[in-house]
């Protein structure tokens, strides 16, 4: 009866259905493209998977279908919510983690990009350029700096339609330190 109970929560909780040529977002990797749906028989039983191809680097990742959610693969995040994802970055967080050590930040940094949650990813992105801004980043860091940045740049111009460097340009203005000009003479 068990085995029966726990059907009936994987059915009543359907994941979003991926087709071939939808973007779809694979947490830590960014934005990809489902190129295939195929059936594989492992240990005597029949999956689906989803093959899809990340932009960024072309890598390939076989996903099952039936664990889209328990892995994170989601949708491409829709254009009405960019503008929160603005906001999330503007937002100035008191002690955001400089008074962590940089191992224990990294940690925290890189569970939050395994989410897949791109608000969580322009977090790690605020803090650590935030951060960069007082002091040097570590090498640990700087990795983790790139990454978000990789992930919010290529899935925000995917949801705009527009160039990356256009977004680059956008997300790295939110940062830029107030320089005192000099007076006119």
């Amino acid at each position: 009866m068990e085995k029966d109970k726990n059907i009936e929560e994987e059915v009543a909780a359907p994941a979003h259905v991926f087709h071939v040529g939808d973007l779809a977002v694979y947490p830590a990797h960014g934005v990809g493209r489902i190129d295939a749906i195929e059936s594989r028989v492992i240990n005597g039983e029949e999956h689906n998977f989803y093959i899809m191809k990340v932009l960024e680097n072309s890598m390939v990742i076989m996903i099952p279908t039936r664990n889209v959610a328990s892995v994170g693969l989601r949708t491409v995040i829709d254009a009405a919510d960019i503008p929160k994802i603005y906001e999330v970055m503007r937002k100035v967080q008191d002690g955001s983690g400089d008074n962590q050590t940089w191992n224990r930040r990294y940690r925290d940094y890189m569970e939050k990009i395994k989410t897949g949650s791109l608000f969580e990813v322009a977090e790690v992105f605020r803090d650590l350029s935030l951060l960069k801004l007082n002091k040097d980043l570590s090498f640990g860091e700087r990795k983790l700096y790139d990454t978000a940045q990789g992930l919010l740049v290529k899935e925000l111009s995917t949801a705009c339609n527009t160039d990356e460097e256009t977004i680059l340009s956008e997300i790295n203005s939110i940062f830029v330190q107030d320089v005192p000009e000099d007076p006119p003479q």
